[in-house]
């Protein structure tokens, strides 16, 4: 078979990117490769299931899916974390979340639902759709790939070959390309049959009515202690998806290699997790775990090649706020771009020129994006200092890098580089916020309190996240970006007061140094009272 484009995996980074070439160069003839046979089970045991904004934008926008998001998956409510470390009663703990649902909308994946239908959508759109398919031999120099079906060994040659083969690696492996990225953090996780209806863990109507409509099982919900997190995330297959995440020195892997191993473990650290599981053993649908899960590579295309890697063949980061689908919509559409300059002027220097310039964006969000989760795993535990964090966490990503690709800007170079100072300067105040929050859970005495810390109740936050629907020109676009950078320093410079007064031997020098210069809009803003995380709402519990 000779085809434009092969696609070695069809999980999730494949079809999708098939898809999205066949939107953008419609003239393309494209087969993509998978291993395993299709129709793959529903509750498919595979991570990647809760999406955030840049994902299911690209789910529901670029790719258009939306109807089947939106009658065959679950609307998330959100993210919410509980700080319930040891806690038997979840009622008694700290919960972050919102108390409606956000504007802009996310999902729940059941991936075996989803890659089924991705699959059968290849193929109505009139792909190759190769199922049962073990790759045996890859040739770069050719761009020949031979596989074996059925017993039998045929051959694919294409102008561009493209690895989306997951953990598998196929071209990272052959080509040498691994890379440790110094992120030691191991996860385990298994499926039961059923809901896990955590609106059911407390008889408080106080409680059960903080939410409207009172279903927080639709959450991507987080059980948090100091170094780990839980997860639950619900299945459109009527199946939950339960996951530990935990740092590699606090939490031993040896501790949770198993199902009962776990189950022992989360008896100790989430005991009412361990009450609603105990009685539900036999519903065990899978087990699975991966050491150090997080890993980068040294290269992720050579457009002049004509090869690349996207999804987890290239790099993973942290499940912790779901940013796989969100990597696999960025790298997908700058292949995309790529392929689509390749075939249009087939100037092999020309595209190689954009190839270096993507790559060196995608490994640019991947760093910064990194340092969220990187020496952070002993706060995820603490009840004073991660409402903070996960506050500014959010407001960065919905400041800074949301707005980029969702406005679909992230191939305008044009565009992106007239607002090159303002992305390096934030990045700078992202990375010293992030040791500055270390610092502050040194010293925190980790209070915590039964109470509901609703996110939409800041005004100024809800506006961000409804800013990622705005339809703006390239001037308000820019303006938007401009006033995003104002309130990370806005927002940096309230937390380290707020910081300060509990604390005041914490040292800001480090996040002065690179916050905009002391300015009169700056102070006067927040001279004025124009608390952007008011007590009542984000209180300091010391």
């Amino acid at each position: 078979m000779n085809v434009d484009v092969s696609i070695l995996g069809g999980g999730l980074a494949g079809p999708t990117l098939a898809l999205q070439l066949q939107k953008t160069c419609p003239e393309l003839s494209i087969a993509v490769v998978e291993r395993r046979k299709h129709p793959v089970p529903e509750a498919a045991h595979k991570v990647g299931e809760s999406t955030v904004e840049i994902g299911a934008h690209y789910f529901e926008h670029v790719l258009g899916l939306g109807p089947h998001l939106k009658t065959e998956q679950i609307r998330k409510f959100g993210f919410r974390f509980f700080f319930s470390d040891g806690q038997e009663q979840l009622d008694q703990t700290l919960e972050l979340g919102v108390r409606t649902a956000m504007p802009v909308p996310s999902y729940q994946i059941d991936r075996g639902i989803f890659e089924n239908f991705l699959a059968k959508e290849v193929q109505r759109q009139g792909m190759h759709f190769i199922d049962s398919a073990l790759i045996k031999t890859i040739d770069l120099s050719s761009q020949h790939v031979v596989y074996s079906k059925d017993g039998e060994e045929h051959s694919l040659r294409s102008r561009w070959v493209i690895d989306a083969s997951g953990r598998a690696g196929l071209l990272k492996r052959k080509l040498g390309l691994a890379k440790d990225n110094a992120h030691k953090a191991n996860a385990v996780w298994f499926r039961v049959k059923g809901k896990i209806n955590i609106d059911a863990w407390s008889d408080s109507p106080v409680w059960r009515g903080r939410c409207s409509p009172p279903e927080r099982w639709r959450s991507t919900n987080h059980l948090c202690g100091r170094g780990y997190w839980l997860w639950l995330i619900p299945l459109a297959g009527d199946a939950h998806s339960v996951g530990i995440v935990a740092d590699a020195q606090t939490h031993p892997l040896v501790e949770m290699n198993s199902f009962d191993k776990a189950m022992n473990w989360i008896q100790k650290h989430q005991p009412r997790l361990f009450a609603e599981l105990d009685g539900r053993r036999d519903a065990l649908m899978d087990f699975a775990f991966f050491k150090h899960f997080s890993y980068s590579c040294t290269k992720v295309w050579d457009a002049e090649a004509r090869w690349a890697l996207t999804g987890e063949a290239g790099l993973f980061l942290d499940p912790f706020y779901s940013p796989g689908s969100d990597f696999i919509a960025m790298s997908n559409t700058f292949i995309c771009d790529l392929i689509q300059r390749d075939m249009q002027d087939k100037q092999a220097q020309s595209v190689s020129l954009y190839g270096q310039i993507y790559e060196r964006m995608y490994f640019s969000f991947y760093e910064s994006t990194l340092t969220l989760y990187q020496d952070q795993y002993d706060l995820f535990g603490d009840p004073e200092v991660m409402p903070q964090k996960v506050l500014w966490d959010y407001t960065y990503y919905w400041g800074m890098l949301a707005p980029l690709y969702m406005h679909g800007k992230l191939t305008d170079l044009a565009f992106v580089s007239s607002l090159i100072k303002i992305f390096e300067q934030t990045k700078a105040l992202n990375l010293a916020m992030q040791a500055f929050l270390r610092q502050w859970g040194g010293v925190s005495r980790k209070t915590s309190h039964a109470i509901m810390i609703d996110q939409k109740e800041l005004p100024w936050f809800v506006a961000l996240n409804r800013s990622l629907q705005s339809e703006l020109d390239a001037t308000g676009l820019k303006q938007l970006f401009a006033d995003n950078h104002l309130l990370l320093n806005r927002l940096a410079r309230q937390m380290l007061r707020r910081a300060l007064s509990a604390y005041p031997m914490l040292d800001t020098a480090a996040v002065a140094e690179v916050m905009l210069p002391v300015d009169k809009e700056v102070d006067e803003y927040v001279d004025a009272g124009n608390d952007l995380i008011p007590p009542s709402i984000y209180p300091l519990m010391v």
